[in-house]
């Protein structure tokens, strides 16, 4: 990764490395998402960050969701999965390249940079082409979780929070490698804890993202927010085998009217 550019590091693997086709399959996804006659924009989503083909139409039931007119800011929470180190680790770089262009991004205060940590990261990378597409122009603060406390990550999610414009994002797979019945038990319960903001219930081993959906779900209670699942499902339903499966999750949060 350059001073200046971090550059995609799973194009071509968890999505197409080609711009014209990635768009063409990320609108794919959203114009298969059936709306749900929500009135409201979200103040935040979970969205899963597998390959495309697994839990892309999962994570565009989320991103549906989002007020395009709206949102000019999006902070971005992902799980750290290929560097091991305690924190929240923000991004010096000015700006992240997808095959769909760059974003700019903004550098938060009082989160120190750990680029080694982005550089071959996934679970915030698989997210830019869906806020591409469906945001357009926006800034982005791109922050991945390493080993921290979820109450300590609540300060830091409630510093960045912002009004209207500023978009939450928390990137998180569910259970993994489970049989799909086992996949399916451990994700109904999680999915009813996030609902239910029971962010007690949650632990490693029903999602990667465990940490920021933890902090999320703390600051979605004090702050009124109101969850919503929207999909959920796990390779066995999309493009995997049922021997031993991922699961996938989409979420809304919104604040009560």
């Amino acid at each position: 990764m350059s001073d200046d550019i971090r550059q995609p590091a799973v194009a071509g693997a968890f999505y197409t490395a080609d711009a014209l086709e990635l768009r063409r399959q990320v609108e794919g996804f959203l114009a298969a998402v059936e709306q749900d006659g929500e009135a409201a924009a979200p103040k935040a989503i979970i969205a899963p960050h597998a390959g495309y083909v697994y839990s892309g139409p999962v994570a565009a039931s989320a991103y549906a969701t989002v007020d395009a007119s709206r949102v000019r800011r999006v902070v971005l929470f992902g799980p750290a999965h290929r560097v091991a180190f305690s924190g929240v680790g923000a991004s010096s770089a000015r700006c992240w390249r997808t095959p769909l262009g760059d974003v700019p991004v903004a550098a938060p205060t009082g989160i120190p940079a750990v680029d080694v940590a982005h550089q071959q990261e996934h679970s915030l990378e698989v997210q830019l082409p869906f806020m591409q597409v469906v945001l357009e122009q926006f800034t982005l603060i791109p922050l991945v979780v390493g080993d921290i406390h979820p109450a300590s990550l609540v300060p830091i999610m409630e510093q960045l929070w912002g009004d209207d414009d500023t978009l939450v994002v928390v990137s998180a797979d569910l259970s993994h490698f489970e049989s799909y019945a086992r996949a399916r038990a451990i994700d109904n319960n999680t999915s009813e804890a996030i609902i239910n903001l029971d962010d007690n219930s949650i632990s490693h081993h029903d999602s990667c993202g465990c940490i920021p959906i933890r902090a999320l779900l703390q600051v979605a209670r004090k702050k009124g927010l109101r969850p919503r699942l929207l999909d959920l499902r796990n390779s066995g339903d999309t493009a995997g085998d049922r021997r031993r499966v991922v699961g996938y999750g989409a979420y809304a949060f919104y604040y009560d009217q």
